[in-house]
């Protein structure tokens, strides 16, 4: 069961992490059940393939928006002006649901979790509010500068 986690994830430190839980999930359980080898190899791999497609999922939304991660701290800010005509366009060109998503996850400091679940609205719906609003900031900035 180790080895082919491992070779599904390429990682021995989570192989063994899943393997553990598999066995811990099977002793929490208050079952008189027969489990055979075949069921902890299913077990085993069903973990590895949720693993893998969770953390395709978290890499392919911090690819596309790289807002959770820490990289836009390194970046050079903007100045003062261009930072007020990001306020004007966020003020004048969002739609309400945009612009507060905006506020409470850049201005507030909220995660992008919180932010949904303080609108009551999903987490992807999160993304898709800061995604397009960001595609309108840098359209809106280009046509200024340009």
């Amino acid at each position: 069961m180790h080895r082919m986690a491992q070779v599904l994830l390429y990682d021995e430190d989570l192989a063994r992490d899943i393997v553990h839980d598999v066995f811990l999930s099977l002793l929490s359980k208050d079952s008189s059940v027969s489990v055979t080898a075949g069921y902890l190899l299913a077990a085993v791999r069903n973990r590895c393939l949720n693993h893998i497609a969770g953390t395709a999922t978290r890499q392919r939304i911090a690819n596309l928006y790289l807002l959770e991660s820490d990289e836009y701290d390194t970046e050079v800010w903007p100045d003062d002006n261009t930072i007020a005509c990001i306020y004007q366009i966020i003020k004048n060109d969002l739609t309400p649901q945009c612009r507060r998503v905006m506020e409470l996850r850049f201005v507030d400091g909220l995660t992008f979790s919180n932010v949904a679940k303080e609108m009551d609205i999903s987490e992807n719906a999160v993304y898709k509010h800061v995604r397009h609003a960001l595609v309108i900031i840098r359209k809106k900035l280009n046509e200024r500068n340009g």
